[in-house]
């Protein structure tokens, strides 16, 4: 397996398989030179970690690889990630914390689901050409692993609460204490990970974006519109 750029995909943009697009920093201009390197340094030690992972297969992967492959030293790899499994799975948490982002950035009068699906749809635009099959092949067996398990769940999760979040402010509802929300978020997480799982296994390889796409659109077929709730009218 040749060594190729590594897309951002949770389970990683590059010939050798697609990963997300949004990239370190972005959306946040008013962040400090700082906050941005700061970014930047744990994007490249995600990207680094799964690339290696892929490559070489989850066992033979060493945290001072990883940092050597950023470019950074250890001291700095532990300053960001706790193990070489969290940072394997960082972009997809990044990608999780992004979609929500990216919804409350879609234009107020645009639709719900249309703007659930272009949110979504934003983070996976470099997986819009199928992988080889090599490449996809140790991707499969790297987000297989049962050590990867528990992190990726904790992405799933991030993603469902910022998602949810996203929709309360979009459709004047909470969070806290209305079900939609969080109803919604999570089967379009599960849509998602539908797509994602058909994606991994599919036969001859395919592009990833078009299979989100399919599966959203599943739930607008069977989901009914969510917007914003209209006021309870007076009594007389």
């Amino acid at each position: 397996m040749t060594a190729e750029p590594v897309p951002d995909l949770s389970p990683g943009p590059g010939p050798h398989g697609p990963w997300p697009a949004a990239r370190p920093g972005e959306g946040s201009k008013a962040a400090g030179l700082r906050e941005r390197k700061k970014l930047a340094t744990r994007h490249a030690l995600g990207i680094a970690a799964m690339r290696l992972a892929v490559q070489r297969g989850l066992d033979n992967v060493l945290v001072d690889d990883i940092a050597a492959e950023a470019g950074v030293s250890p001291r700095t790899f532990s300053n960001y990630f706790s193990s070489k499994y969290e940072a394997i799975c960082a972009l997809a948490m990044d990608r999780a914390q992004q979609t929500g982002a990216a919804l409350r950035k879609r234009p107020e009068a645009e639709p719900l689901w249309d703007a659930i699906t272009h949110a979504v749809l934003q983070q996976y635009a470099a997986a819009d050409q199928a992988p080889e099959k090599d490449w996809i092949t140790g991707v499969r067996l790297v987000v297989s692993s049962p050590v990867l398990q528990g992190e990726y769940l904790k992405s799933n999760y991030v993603m469902q609460h910022v998602l949810a979040e996203a929709i309360a402010e979009r459709t004047g509802t909470d969070a806290g204490s209305d079900m939609l929300p969080r109803v919604i978020a999570g089967a379009v997480t599960a849509a998602t990970q539908v797509a994602m799982e058909r994606w991994l296994f599919a036969d001859p390889p395919t592009a990833l974006t078009p299979l989100i796409r399919l599966a959203l659109g599943k739930l607008t077929e069977i989901l009914p519109a969510a917007g914003p709730r209209a006021p309870a009218a007076a009594s007389a």
